[in-house]
């Protein structure tokens, strides 16, 4: 399960970058604001707490074009998103253009989850020929939404505020683009500064550099790539020779006969 006590501390830890209002503070948020949801909504289906249970109004529901009944334990999925949305929103309290961010990014991790929950079924009829079917909902994977939100975070929008008149605090966010006031979307993940350069470290924004990270040199265009990973100043290649007992059999009597293995393996390293 998603801790999201654990999460927020995970957002100070990185403190320097989530100040940055990069993309990476934007997939943070995203996705804090939709583990918060997945964990209270899958507390609240198993029984884990007792302020809410399972979403009971569709308890009895029959679809009649479908030919199923609402019945299970369908996830409160709404519960799960109220609670988020007071507990992770309730952080930003000031007037600015990051807090217009985090708000937006916040609401884009639950829609996320929203957007995703699925409808599992169970037959009902004689020798299982599902004459009829009892139906709920249930939550998606919290791996899947991080797939998702990875994907939100490659493509997302560079954005600025807007005041309504001068001087006076930020109302919305628009595209970052000359004589546009076009919002972005409500699904995408939104940045107002850009990334700081990860290649090289950096104390000011909290960046440790790739110098001698590990990277592979079979994987092209894969963000372990050498060429990626190190940004073009190459890379470090290291030979290891590693020696162990193998194929180990127990003779009669009594004593255990072990044949001597090697391997030769190669690491490399960003320069």
């Amino acid at each position: 399960m998603f801790h999201f006590s654990s999460a927020l501390g995970e957002m100070t830890v990185f403190g320097k970058e989530l100040k940055v209002g990069s993309k990476e503070a934007a997939f943070m948020y995203g996705i804090i604001a939709a583990g918060v949801a997945h964990a209270i909504t899958a507390a609240c289906t198993q029984g884990n707490l007792s302020d809410c249970s399972y979403d009971k109004e569709k308890q009895g529901f029959y679809s009649h074009v479908d030919g199923w009944k609402w019945g299970g334990c369908s996830a409160d999925i709404r519960h799960g998103l109220g609670f988020s949305k007071v507990f992770v929103d309730a952080r930003e309290i000031k007037h600015s253009a990051r807090t217009l961010m985090n708000l937006h990014n916040n609401e884009v991790g639950r829609k996320v989850l929203e957007k995703n929950m699925h409808l599992e079924c169970k037959c009902h009829g004689v020798s299982g020929s599902c004459t009829s079917r009892t139906c709920w909902m249930t939550l998606p994977k919290f791996c899947q939404l991080g797939v998702i939100l990875k994907d939100k975070y490659t493509n997302a929008v560079h954005v600025e505020p807007v005041k309504a008149t001068r001087h006076k605090r930020p109302t919305f966010l628009k595209i970052k683009k000359p004589y546009s006031y076009r919002k972005p979307m409500d699904t995408d993940l939104v940045y107002i500064k850009k990334s700081p350069n990860y290649c090289k470290a950096d104390p000011v924004t909290g960046s440790i550099g790739t110098q001698g990270r590990i990277c592979n040199k079979t994987l092209m265009h894969h963000p372990n790539d050498c060429d990626l990973m190190c940004c073009g100043r190459g890379y470090n290649t290291h030979q290891y020779s590693r020696v162990w007992q193998c194929n180990c059999k127990f003779l009669w009597c009594c004593y255990v006969k072990c044949d001597t293995c090697s391997e030769r393996t190669e690491v490399y390293t960003c320069k």
